[in-house]
Formats: structure tokens, C-alpha cells, sequence
């Protein structure tokens, strides 16, 4: 489903971005993460929030972020 004036609804960019994500990773397992995080972000133009999610659920250090934040 998409919008006639061809905004991308909330949480269609962060899903799209977490597949390409999985496929990048197998596609060029030689890329590290932070590469790819950093492709996701600006590709599919994600908000600072849905950076850090990304960033805490699929970064190297997820470990350090904190929960709610």
C-alpha cells in the first residue's frame, strides 16, 4: 500500500531497510556492519530514530544501548 502523493507510510522505510539488510549481508559478507547500517540509513532516508534502532538491533554493539531510549 502506498500513498498517491508517494510518502512511504511510517514503518515501511525501517521494514524495507531491515530486509535489504539481511539480503546485503549475504550478498557481500566481506561488507561490515556499520558498512551496511550506514548504506540502510541513507538509502532508504531513515529517521534518527529508526537509525537507532537499527543501530542497537543489528549494530556490532547492540549490546550497549539501552532499552526505551
Amino acid at each position: 500500500m502506498s500513498c498517491p502523493d508517494g510518502v512511504t507510510p511510517a514503518g515501511d522505510r525501517l521494514k524495507k531497510a531491515i530486509k535489504w539488510l539481511a539480503e546485503a549481508a549475504l550478498d557481500d559478507p566481506g561488507k561490515s556492519r556499520r558498512q551496511l547500517l550506514e548504506q540502510a540509513e541513507v538509502r532508504f532516508d531513515l529517521t534518527p530514530r529508526e537509525c537507532e534502532f537499527l543501530n542497537c538491533n543489528f549494530g556490532a554493539g547492540q549490546e550497549i544501548c539501552a532499552p526505551g531510549g
